[in-house]
Protein backbone atom coordinates (compact mmCIF):
# COMPACT_ATOMS: atom_id res chain seq x y z
CA UNK A 1 0.00 0.00 0.00
CA UNK A 2 1.52 3.29 -1.10
CA UNK A 3 -0.11 6.47 0.15
CA UNK A 4 1.22 9.84 1.30
CA UNK A 5 1.48 8.72 4.91
CA UNK A 6 3.21 5.45 3.99
CA UNK A 7 5.95 7.49 2.33
CA UNK A 8 5.98 10.13 5.09
CA UNK A 9 6.57 7.58 7.86
CA UNK A 10 8.16 4.68 6.00
CA UNK A 11 5.42 2.21 6.87
CA UNK A 12 3.96 -0.68 4.86
CA UNK A 13 0.32 -0.07 5.72
CA UNK A 14 -1.43 3.27 6.44
CA UNK A 15 -2.93 1.95 9.67
CA UNK A 16 -2.34 4.10 12.76
CA UNK A 17 -3.21 2.34 16.01
CA UNK A 18 -4.02 4.49 19.02
CA UNK A 19 -3.70 2.57 22.28
CA UNK A 20 -2.84 3.13 25.93
CA UNK A 21 -1.14 -0.28 25.89
CA UNK A 22 2.53 -0.41 24.89
CA UNK A 23 2.20 -4.01 23.72
CA UNK A 24 -0.45 -3.04 21.17
CA UNK A 25 1.64 -0.09 19.98
CA UNK A 26 4.68 -2.28 19.44
CA UNK A 27 2.72 -5.11 17.82
CA UNK A 28 1.09 -2.84 15.23
CA UNK A 29 4.35 -1.07 14.45
CA UNK A 30 6.14 -4.39 14.00
CA UNK A 31 3.32 -5.60 11.73
CA UNK A 32 3.87 -2.70 9.33
CA UNK A 33 1.53 -0.04 10.68
CA UNK A 34 2.25 2.78 13.12
CA UNK A 35 1.35 2.41 16.80
CA UNK A 36 0.54 5.54 18.79
CA UNK A 37 0.76 5.48 22.60
CA UNK A 38 -1.92 7.46 24.43
CA UNK A 39 0.12 9.24 27.08
CA UNK A 40 -2.41 11.26 29.07
CA UNK A 41 -2.77 8.65 31.82
CA UNK A 42 0.97 8.43 32.50
CA UNK A 43 3.17 10.21 34.97
CA UNK A 44 6.45 11.49 33.47
CA UNK A 45 8.32 8.64 35.14
CA UNK A 46 5.94 6.00 33.82
CA UNK A 47 6.00 7.48 30.31
CA UNK A 48 9.80 7.33 30.32
CA UNK A 49 9.64 3.63 31.18
CA UNK A 50 6.98 2.86 28.57
CA UNK A 51 8.78 4.63 25.74
CA UNK A 52 12.10 3.01 26.62
CA UNK A 53 10.35 -0.38 26.43
CA UNK A 54 8.77 0.46 23.05
CA UNK A 55 12.11 1.66 21.70
CA UNK A 56 13.58 -1.74 22.47
CA UNK A 57 10.55 -3.65 21.17
CA UNK A 58 10.28 -1.96 17.75
CA UNK A 59 13.99 -1.76 16.89
CA UNK A 60 13.87 1.61 15.15
CA UNK A 61 10.52 1.17 13.41
CA UNK A 62 8.25 4.22 13.56
CA UNK A 63 5.75 4.84 16.34
CA UNK A 64 4.10 7.88 17.89
CA UNK A 65 2.75 9.44 21.07
CA UNK A 66 -0.61 11.14 21.68
CA UNK A 67 -0.94 13.83 24.36
CA UNK A 68 -3.99 15.73 25.57
CA UNK A 69 -3.74 19.49 26.06
CA UNK A 70 -7.26 20.93 26.32
CA UNK A 71 -7.61 24.61 25.45
CA UNK A 72 -9.96 25.11 28.39
CA UNK A 73 -9.80 23.57 31.84
CA UNK A 74 -11.65 24.47 35.00
CA UNK A 75 -9.88 27.38 36.70
CA UNK A 76 -10.12 25.73 40.12
CA UNK A 77 -7.98 22.85 38.87
CA UNK A 78 -5.13 24.81 37.29
CA UNK A 79 -1.54 24.50 38.42
CA UNK A 80 -0.99 25.44 42.01
CA UNK A 81 -4.54 24.69 43.15
CA UNK A 82 -5.93 21.77 45.12
CA UNK A 83 -7.90 19.76 42.55
CA UNK A 84 -9.34 17.39 45.14
CA UNK A 85 -10.77 20.29 47.15
CA UNK A 86 -12.22 21.78 43.95
CA UNK A 87 -14.67 18.88 43.60
CA UNK A 88 -18.04 19.86 45.15
CA UNK A 89 -19.19 17.83 48.14
CA UNK A 90 -22.41 16.90 46.36
CA UNK A 91 -20.43 14.97 43.75
CA UNK A 92 -18.61 12.92 46.37
CA UNK A 93 -21.97 12.22 48.04
CA UNK A 94 -23.50 11.15 44.74
CA UNK A 95 -20.57 8.82 44.10
CA UNK A 96 -20.83 7.32 47.58
CA UNK A 97 -24.53 6.79 46.96
CA UNK A 98 -23.78 4.88 43.77
CA UNK A 99 -21.48 2.48 45.57
CA UNK A 100 -24.13 1.90 48.23
CA UNK A 101 -26.96 1.49 45.70
CA UNK A 102 -25.08 -1.14 43.70
CA UNK A 103 -23.63 -2.99 46.66
CA UNK A 104 -19.99 -2.13 46.00
CA UNK A 105 -17.68 -1.59 49.00
CA UNK A 106 -16.97 2.13 49.07
CA UNK A 107 -13.39 3.39 48.58
CA UNK A 108 -11.76 6.05 50.73
CA UNK A 109 -13.00 8.98 48.66
CA UNK A 110 -11.00 11.60 50.50
CA UNK A 111 -7.92 9.64 51.47
CA UNK A 112 -4.28 9.87 50.47
CA UNK A 113 -4.70 7.67 47.39
CA UNK A 114 -7.53 9.85 46.12
CA UNK A 115 -5.48 12.98 46.67
CA UNK A 116 -2.52 11.52 44.80
CA UNK A 117 -4.74 10.46 41.91
CA UNK A 118 -6.35 13.89 41.82
CA UNK A 119 -3.04 15.72 41.61
CA UNK A 120 -1.78 13.35 38.93
CA UNK A 121 -4.95 13.47 36.87
CA UNK A 122 -5.22 17.24 37.09
CA UNK A 123 -1.58 17.82 36.19
CA UNK A 124 -1.84 15.57 33.13
CA UNK A 125 -4.17 18.00 31.39
CA UNK A 126 -2.47 21.27 32.34
CA UNK A 127 0.03 23.13 30.20
CA UNK A 128 3.15 22.35 32.21
CA UNK A 129 2.12 18.73 32.77
CA UNK A 130 1.59 18.12 29.07
CA UNK A 131 4.79 19.96 28.16
CA UNK A 132 6.76 17.59 30.38
CA UNK A 133 5.23 14.61 28.58
CA UNK A 134 6.03 16.20 25.22
CA UNK A 135 9.68 16.72 26.21
CA UNK A 136 10.04 13.12 27.34
CA UNK A 137 8.43 11.83 24.15
CA UNK A 138 10.71 13.85 21.88
CA UNK A 139 13.76 12.45 23.68
CA UNK A 140 12.81 9.00 22.39
CA UNK A 141 12.54 7.51 18.93
CA UNK A 142 9.05 8.72 18.15
CA UNK A 143 8.17 9.65 14.57
CA UNK A 144 4.82 11.32 15.30
CA UNK A 145 3.29 13.39 18.08
CA UNK A 146 -0.46 13.94 18.14
CA UNK A 147 -2.71 16.43 19.91
CA UNK A 148 -5.81 14.58 21.02
CA UNK A 149 -8.06 17.46 22.00
CA UNK A 150 -8.06 20.91 20.47
CA UNK A 151 -5.41 22.91 18.67
CA UNK A 152 -1.88 21.99 19.81
CA UNK A 153 -0.19 24.78 21.75
CA UNK A 154 2.57 26.65 19.88
CA UNK A 155 5.25 25.20 22.17
CA UNK A 156 4.26 21.67 21.14
CA UNK A 157 4.51 22.49 17.45
CA UNK A 158 7.80 24.36 17.93
CA UNK A 159 9.44 21.56 19.92
CA UNK A 160 8.28 18.93 17.45
CA UNK A 161 9.50 20.90 14.43
CA UNK A 162 12.90 21.36 16.08
CA UNK A 163 13.09 17.59 16.61
CA UNK A 164 11.95 16.86 13.05
CA UNK A 165 8.83 15.07 14.27
CA UNK A 166 5.54 15.59 12.36
CA UNK A 167 2.55 16.82 14.37
CA UNK A 168 -0.92 15.32 13.97
CA UNK A 169 -4.19 16.67 15.34
CA UNK A 170 -7.63 15.16 15.72
CA UNK A 171 -10.60 17.17 14.47
CA UNK A 172 -14.36 16.72 14.45
CA UNK A 173 -15.36 19.57 12.15
CA UNK A 174 -13.93 21.26 9.07
CA UNK A 175 -13.59 24.50 11.07
CA UNK A 176 -11.37 22.69 13.55
CA UNK A 177 -9.30 21.33 10.67
CA UNK A 178 -8.65 24.81 9.29
CA UNK A 179 -7.50 26.00 12.72
CA UNK A 180 -5.12 23.05 12.95
CA UNK A 181 -3.60 23.91 9.58
CA UNK A 182 -3.10 27.49 10.75
CA UNK A 183 -1.39 26.15 13.87
CA UNK A 184 1.19 24.34 11.72
CA UNK A 185 0.25 20.67 12.01
CA UNK A 186 1.50 18.19 9.41
CA UNK A 187 -1.28 15.61 9.47
CA UNK A 188 -5.02 15.85 10.15
CA UNK A 189 -7.05 13.05 11.71
CA UNK A 190 -10.70 13.55 10.72
CA UNK A 191 -12.57 11.75 13.48
CA UNK A 192 -16.26 11.08 13.01
CA UNK A 193 -18.81 10.84 15.78
CA UNK A 194 -18.74 7.03 15.66
CA UNK A 195 -15.36 7.09 17.39
CA UNK A 196 -14.67 6.10 20.96
CA UNK A 197 -13.47 8.70 23.45
CA UNK A 198 -13.74 12.45 22.85
CA UNK A 199 -15.63 13.01 19.65
CA UNK A 200 -18.03 15.33 17.89
CA UNK A 201 -21.33 14.56 16.18
CA UNK A 202 -20.53 14.57 12.44
CA UNK A 203 -20.25 11.10 10.91
CA UNK A 204 -17.02 9.81 9.38
CA UNK A 205 -18.60 9.38 5.94
CA UNK A 206 -19.47 13.09 5.82
CA UNK A 207 -16.51 14.54 7.71
CA UNK A 208 -13.61 12.90 5.87
CA UNK A 209 -14.24 14.22 2.33
CA UNK A 210 -15.13 17.64 3.73
CA UNK A 211 -11.83 17.85 5.64
CA UNK A 212 -9.81 16.39 2.74
CA UNK A 213 -11.07 19.16 0.45
CA UNK A 214 -10.52 21.86 3.07
CA UNK A 215 -6.89 21.08 3.98
CA UNK A 216 -5.45 19.74 0.69
CA UNK A 217 -2.64 18.97 0.04
CA UNK A 218 -2.12 18.11 3.72
CA UNK A 219 -2.67 14.35 4.24
CA UNK A 220 -5.73 13.25 6.19
CA UNK A 221 -6.37 10.08 8.18
CA UNK A 222 -9.95 8.86 8.52
CA UNK A 223 -11.07 7.93 12.03
CA UNK A 224 -14.27 7.00 13.79
CA UNK A 225 -15.75 3.52 13.87
CA UNK A 226 -13.11 1.97 11.60
CA UNK A 227 -12.30 -1.66 12.36
CA UNK A 228 -12.17 -3.52 9.04
CA UNK A 229 -10.35 -3.54 5.71
CA UNK A 230 -13.58 -2.69 3.90
CA UNK A 231 -13.73 0.53 5.91
CA UNK A 232 -10.10 1.29 5.04
CA UNK A 233 -10.98 0.93 1.35
CA UNK A 234 -13.93 3.27 1.85
CA UNK A 235 -11.71 5.78 3.64
CA UNK A 236 -9.18 5.79 0.83
CA UNK A 237 -12.04 6.27 -1.65
CA UNK A 238 -13.15 9.31 0.37
CA UNK A 239 -9.73 10.88 -0.14
CA UNK A 240 -7.97 9.87 3.08
CA UNK A 241 -4.35 8.73 3.01
CA UNK A 242 -4.90 6.17 5.75
CA UNK A 243 -6.86 5.39 8.91
CA UNK A 244 -6.56 6.05 12.63
CA UNK A 245 -8.08 3.25 14.74
CA UNK A 246 -8.47 2.97 18.50
CA UNK A 247 -11.40 0.83 19.56
CA UNK A 248 -10.53 -2.25 17.51
CA UNK A 249 -7.39 -2.89 19.59
CA UNK A 250 -9.33 -3.05 22.88
CA UNK A 251 -10.29 -6.69 22.36
CA UNK A 252 -6.91 -7.90 21.12
CA UNK A 253 -4.83 -10.39 23.07
CA UNK A 254 -2.31 -7.72 24.04
CA UNK A 255 -4.84 -5.15 25.25
CA UNK A 256 -4.92 -4.30 28.94
CA UNK A 257 -8.71 -4.00 28.85
CA UNK A 258 -10.08 -5.56 32.07
CA UNK A 259 -11.66 -8.97 31.34
CA UNK A 260 -15.10 -7.86 32.55
CA UNK A 261 -15.07 -4.85 30.25
CA UNK A 262 -13.64 -6.86 27.33
CA UNK A 263 -16.48 -9.37 27.74
CA UNK A 264 -19.01 -6.54 27.58
CA UNK A 265 -17.42 -5.25 24.38
CA UNK A 266 -17.48 -8.66 22.70
CA UNK A 267 -21.21 -8.90 23.39
CA UNK A 268 -22.08 -5.29 22.50
CA UNK A 269 -23.69 -3.91 19.36
CA UNK A 270 -23.24 -0.53 17.71
CA UNK A 271 -26.26 0.71 19.67
CA UNK A 272 -24.63 -0.02 23.02
CA UNK A 273 -22.44 3.10 23.13
CA UNK A 274 -23.26 6.65 24.22
CA UNK A 275 -21.62 10.08 24.15
CA UNK A 276 -21.45 11.07 27.80
CA UNK A 277 -19.58 13.57 29.98
CA UNK A 278 -19.58 11.13 32.88
CA UNK A 279 -15.94 10.03 32.54
CA UNK A 280 -14.00 13.18 31.62
CA UNK A 281 -16.30 16.19 31.71
CA UNK A 282 -16.32 16.42 27.90
CA UNK A 283 -18.51 14.40 25.52
CA UNK A 284 -16.80 11.02 25.11
CA UNK A 285 -18.26 7.90 23.49
CA UNK A 286 -18.20 4.86 25.77
CA UNK A 287 -20.10 1.70 26.56
CA UNK A 288 -23.51 2.32 28.03
CA UNK A 289 -23.66 1.03 31.58
CA UNK A 290 -25.28 1.80 34.91
CA UNK A 291 -22.52 4.40 35.33
CA UNK A 292 -23.59 6.45 32.31
CA UNK A 293 -27.28 5.98 33.13
CA UNK A 294 -26.86 7.23 36.70
CA UNK A 295 -24.81 10.29 35.71
CA UNK A 296 -27.38 11.18 33.06
CA UNK A 297 -30.29 10.47 35.45
CA UNK A 298 -32.51 12.87 37.41
CA UNK A 299 -30.62 12.45 40.70
CA UNK A 300 -27.23 13.30 39.21
CA UNK A 301 -25.52 16.57 40.16
CA UNK A 302 -24.24 16.70 36.59
CA UNK A 303 -20.78 16.11 35.20
CA UNK A 304 -18.06 18.56 36.23
CA UNK A 305 -15.71 20.34 33.78
CA UNK A 306 -12.46 18.66 32.79
CA UNK A 307 -10.37 17.69 34.70
CA UNK A 308 -12.58 17.66 37.80
CA UNK A 309 -14.89 14.96 36.43
CA UNK A 310 -11.82 12.85 35.68
CA UNK A 311 -10.80 13.16 39.33
CA UNK A 312 -14.20 11.88 40.42
CA UNK A 313 -14.61 9.21 37.76
CA UNK A 314 -11.25 7.58 37.08
CA UNK A 315 -10.40 6.59 40.63
CA UNK A 316 -13.94 5.32 41.09
CA UNK A 317 -13.75 3.30 37.86
CA UNK A 318 -10.49 1.63 38.88
CA UNK A 319 -12.16 0.67 42.16
CA UNK A 320 -15.19 -0.68 40.30
CA UNK A 321 -13.05 -2.71 37.89
CA UNK A 322 -11.24 -4.32 40.83
CA UNK A 323 -14.52 -5.44 42.39
CA UNK A 324 -16.06 -6.44 39.05
CA UNK A 325 -13.17 -8.85 38.53
CA UNK A 326 -13.98 -10.50 41.87
CA UNK A 327 -17.56 -11.11 40.74
CA UNK A 328 -19.38 -8.20 42.36
CA UNK A 329 -22.56 -7.87 40.27
CA UNK A 330 -23.13 -4.21 41.05
CA UNK A 331 -19.62 -3.33 39.94
CA UNK A 332 -20.16 -5.32 36.74
CA UNK A 333 -23.22 -3.20 35.97
CA UNK A 334 -21.33 0.05 36.52
CA UNK A 335 -18.01 -0.58 34.75
CA UNK A 336 -17.45 0.65 31.22
CA UNK A 337 -14.74 2.06 28.96
CA UNK A 338 -14.35 4.34 25.98
CA UNK A 339 -15.22 2.57 22.72
CA UNK A 340 -16.64 3.47 19.32
CA UNK A 341 -19.70 2.21 17.50
CA UNK A 342 -17.52 -0.32 15.69
CA UNK A 343 -17.72 -2.36 18.92
CA UNK A 344 -20.46 -4.30 17.12
CA UNK A 345 -17.81 -5.55 14.68
CA UNK A 346 -15.43 -6.68 17.44
CA UNK A 347 -16.51 -10.26 18.09
CA UNK A 348 -13.30 -12.25 18.56
CA UNK A 349 -10.04 -11.92 20.48
CA UNK A 350 -6.98 -11.92 18.21
CA UNK A 351 -3.35 -10.83 18.39
CA UNK A 352 -2.98 -7.21 17.29
CA UNK A 353 -0.68 -8.34 14.48
CA UNK A 354 -3.41 -10.57 13.11
CA UNK A 355 -5.91 -7.70 13.20
CA UNK A 356 -3.53 -5.69 10.99
CA UNK A 357 -3.08 -8.56 8.54
CA UNK A 358 -6.82 -9.24 8.41
CA UNK A 359 -7.47 -5.57 7.68
CA UNK A 360 -4.92 -5.54 4.87
CA UNK A 361 -6.31 -8.74 3.32
CA UNK A 362 -9.87 -7.44 3.46
CA UNK A 363 -8.75 -4.12 1.97
CA UNK A 364 -7.15 -5.99 -0.94
CA UNK A 365 -10.26 -8.12 -1.45
CA UNK A 366 -12.41 -4.98 -1.44
CA UNK A 367 -10.25 -3.26 -4.02
CA UNK A 368 -10.37 -6.37 -6.22
CA UNK A 369 -14.14 -6.52 -5.96
CA UNK A 370 -14.48 -2.84 -6.84
CA UNK A 371 -12.21 -3.27 -9.84
CA UNK A 372 -14.61 -5.83 -11.33
CA UNK A 373 -17.31 -3.18 -11.48
CA UNK A 374 -15.42 -1.27 -14.15
CA UNK A 375 -13.76 -4.13 -16.02
CA UNK A 376 -14.91 -4.50 -19.59
CA UNK A 377 -15.76 -7.95 -20.94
Amino acid sequence: MKTDVCEMFGIEFPIFAFSHCRDVVAAVTNAGGLGVLGAVAYTPERLEEELAWIDRAVGGRPYGVDVLVPSKIDASAREGGDPLAAVPVEHWKFLAGLFEKYGVPAPDLGGANAAKAARSGSRAVTGSGATELIDISLNHGIRLIASALGTPPPIMVEKAKEAGVPVAALVGTVEHARRQVAAGVDLIVAQGGEAGGHTGEISTMVLVPEVVDAVAPLPVLAAGGIATGRQIAASIALGASGVWCGSVWLTTEEAETPPTVKAKMLEATARDTIRSRSRTGKPARQLQSAWTAEWEGPDSPGALPMPLQMIVAEGAMRHLVKHAETGNEGAKQLVNYFVGQCVGLMKTVKPAKQVVYDMVQEFADSVDRLSTLTTED
